[in-house]
């Protein structure tokens, strides 16, 4: 029976040790993790060929099979992920907002971990290195409970890891996993409290929703929302099409591809037909509102991968080639829109600046884009080199989370015998 007091208790003393450990010795941990990958890669694939069978058995969809699946290929490059967040800065330590203050105190904020990070996930096994590669290398511990699908290799990964820290010498219960896929298990570690800082859920919005119902630990939420891309009247069509493609095409299932476009009125008789001529031909549905339909019906594209939007599809993230459109009256029409169903990647192609500026200014998601695609908010495409997720609120961290979003900061106070008069 697996108890999650004593869990948390260790992952707190690891955390402390973690802190206080330089870079070279994180670095070390990260570099023997990535050899260990590839040493051990036939226990970790024989333990991944068991999740896979028994995922099979179960009637899982090809999409989450893959998801789940490791290969030799997908290891060298979990591998190869993990040896570049060793060349990422370190951020603990640093400071910032250094100041003398007229009674001669010295004030600065360094940056320091946050502690001990619970992590929950669904069938992505790699998920398991990524998350421990970057709070290895911010000081933190974590407590990771990955899908009931991929409980033995959550194991088999997790026993690499922990070899790749004592290797460093780190103590290896900076990285522990929760291998009971006992439901009520996830439940108690919401309210771990005592031992854990923060809970970052990484999955649907179911899961979502049951962390920031359950927690008693504050929870940054992400990796969900409705991504828009607005092509104004000053777009530039060449631009705008394979801006919309990549935004939807690219990889469908991911947070930040496309889900609905909107086009303003005086372009929508050019702007829809080539934009659904070129979605069609990468098998995309089109979920058209009325005005829409009516355009493309004119323009010949009739079908059915082209059908009238129901309310609902607009505010629905599809993760599919699903694609709802609207025609708009303008920037303010669209903005409107956006305020009520986005916050999470938002995108405007225009030629006109003044429209540029007052869209970034006045849609509030966690990534605005002008003439690029909404599939840019990530942190390897931010140069952020990897991250552990998206997130879609605003405290403490909003947008790709990587080294410098897992961490806090503490103020450092210098006096020469002050006393407060």
């Amino acid at each position: 029976m697996i108890d999650l007091n004593e869990i948390g208790q260790r992952a707190r003393a690891a955390a402390r040790t973690l802190a206080l450990a330089d870079t070279t010795r994180k670095n070390a941990a990260l570099e023997a993790i990535a050899a260990a990958l590839l040493e051990r890669a036939d226990e970790v694939l024989a333990a991944n060929a068991g999740d896979m069978e028994r995922g099979r058995a179960a009637g899982m969809s090809p999409a989450l099979l893959d998801r789940m699946l490791l290969t030799r290929a997908r290891l060298e490059a979990i591998a190869a992920d993990t040896l570049t967040v060793v060349r990422l800065p370190d951020p603990v330590g640093e400071q910032f907002d250094q100041a003398l203050l007229p009674n001669g105190l010295r004030v600065h904020r360094r940056r320091v971990p946050l502690g001990v990070v619970g992590v929950i996930y669904e069938a992505r096994p790699n998920v398991t290195v990524d998350i421990a590669a970057l709070c290895l290398k911010s000081g933190n511990a974590a407590i990771l409970r990955g899908g009931k699908e991929i409980v033995g290799s959550c194991a088999a990964l997790t026993g690499v890891i922990r070899a790749g820290l004592a290797a460093a010498g780190l103590p290896a219960d900076a990285i522990q996993v929760i291998d009971d896929p006992d439901r009520a298990l996830v439940e108690q570690l919401l309210r771990l409290d005592r031992y854990v800082d923060v809970i970052i859920p990484r999955g649907g919005a179911a899961l979502h929703q049951f962390c920031r119902e359950k927690a008693t630990i504050p929870v940054i939420t992400g990796g969900i929302g409705v991504c828009h891309v607005y092509v104004d009247a000053a777009a530039d069509l060449a631009k705008a099409v394979p801006i919309i493609r990549n935004a939807k095409v690219q990889r469908p299932s991911v947070c930040n591809a496309l889900d609905t476009v909107l086009v303003h009125r005086s372009i929508a008789a050019e702007a829809l037909p080539a934009i659904a001529r070129d979605l069609l031909a990468h098998s995309v549905e089109l979920r058209a509102d009325e005005e829409s339909l009516a355009i493309l019906k004119g323009a010949g594209l009739a079908g059915e991968r082209v059908v009238p939007a129901q309310a609902s599809d607009f505010g629905t993230e599809f993760m599919a080639l699903v694609l709802s459109a609207r025609v708009v009256d303008g920037l303010d029409d669209a903005l409107e829109h956006i305020a009520r169903y986005g916050d999470h990647s938002d995108a405007i192609v225009t030629e006109d600046r003044a429209a540029a500026d007052r869209f970034v200014a006045a849609v509030d998601s966690s990534a605005v884009f002008v003439n690029a695609s909404t599939r840019f908010n990530d942190g390897g495409q931010l140069g952020l080199g990897a991250e552990i997720a998206v997130s879609t609120q605003k405290l403490h961290v909003r947008g790709p989370m990587a080294l410098r979003e897992l961490t806090t900061y503490k103020w450092v106070i210098e006096g020469d015998g002050h006393v407060r008069p």
